[in-house]
């Protein structure tokens, strides 16, 4: 089974577009509010290098930093 974690923030329009891309699809996701999680600000921050930007999806265990669009 697929599975797909999206850490996100509020407000974020990278964060917006990635969930409509995977909803648009039919996929399946999970989404992790950085600012609401405990712990999932560092371990966003630890998938994608220390770069502090977000979307950080991570789908089957790939990790993407940013969303550019379906």
């Amino acid at each position: 089974m697929r599975e797909v974690i999206i850490y996100t923030k509020p407000g974020c329009p990278y964060c917006a577009s990635a969930k409509e891309h995977y909803a648009k699809q039919g996929i399946e996701f999970t989404e992790i509010n950085v600012f609401a999680v405990e712990g999932a600000q560092a371990k966003a921050l630890e998938l994608a290098d220390g770069k502090r930007m977000v979307p950080v999806i991570v789908d089957n265990g790939k990790v993407q930093v940013g969303f550019g669009g379906g």
